[in-house]
């Protein structure tokens, strides 16, 4: 059995200068996750709960390792078209599984994702929110100081939206980037990804979004969203969250709300 985690939209995420690159800090999220299973040999097969990849996905990660048979299971914890990395994550554990113990090469397996998605997130990397990360390219653009430790309570709220490779409508965050570079405190991480967060909304909606209010009424450092997807998020000093706030998220419509810690520097 194999356990890939997501991550919880993006600290940031937009176009490296105007005409630049889509590039990503991601935010990992070890309480979501894809778990692949091996069922047995024998006809080729892929059971999913919920639905994540197509068929022909997944056909293209048992060509790439050049597998021929295997019945297997993927079983998601977040929803398809979240922003929390479902379909990147069960590529790789599907692949994990099926090559067996073979070491992981996180390049090779970078280029399988993109070469059958065409956009993928960092998930294959040992530490995905320390990079730049191009995620129509699947290559790492340049390594950064790690986010500082941080509790995060959220869920999903609107719409679920799939990533189209295609899409480069997003602001220029070159200086959110060259923010971040200076290894900001977690107050400064915080107004960054809000910063982040805001702009994609003003650029690509969805209008009505409560999550900024929540932030200023819970007292929150910041927020935090999927900039393409539904995740959505707090974020607070670790230990911080007050108790009422996942009450006042699930009354603003959000849904699977969940809290876990992300980030940290040791």
């Amino acid at each position: 059995m194999i356990r890939v985690e997501g991550h919880f939209g993006e600290w940031l995420q937009g176009r490296l200068g105007p005409q630049g690159p889509v590039v990503l800090v991601t935010m990992a999220c070890p309480a979501l996750a894809v778990v692949a299973e091996r069922l047995g040999s024998g006809e080729r097969l892929v059971e999913q709960q919920p639905q994540i990849i197509p068929e022909s996905h997944a056909a293209q990660v048992f060509d790439w390792l050049g597998c021929d048979e295997g019945a297997y299971r993927l079983i998601a914890g977040m929803p398809p078209g979240g922003g929390a990395g479902a379909s990147t994550a069960a590529l790789l554990a599907l692949a994990c599984v099926a090559r067996g113990d073979a070491p992981p090469d996180p390049k090779a397996l970078a280029r399988m994702c993109h070469g059958i998605e065409g956009a993928c997130d960092p998930l294959m990397l040992p530490r995905p929110d320390a990079v730049l990360w191009a995620s129509r390219h699947g290559v790492v653009v340049e390594d950064l100081p790690p986010p500082p430790e941080a509790e995060i309570l959220g869920g999903f709220w609107g719409a679920a939206q799939r990533t189209d490779p295609l899409d480069l409508n997003f602001p220029d965050i070159s200086d959110l980037v060259a923010e971040w570079r200076g290894q900001p405190d977690l107050a400064q991480a915080a107004a960054l990804a809000s910063q982040s967060a805001m702009r994609c909304s003003a650029l690509r909606g969805p209008e009505g979004d409560p999550t900024p209010d929540l932030a200023r009424e819970l007292g929150a450092l910041g927020h935090v969203r999927a900039h393409t997807g539904s995740a959505r998020g707090l974020i607070f000093p670790p230990g911080e969250v007050p108790s009422r706030a996942a009450a006042a998220l699930r009354a603003a419509g959000f849904q699977q709300i969940l809290s876990f810690r992300s980030g940290g520097r040791a």
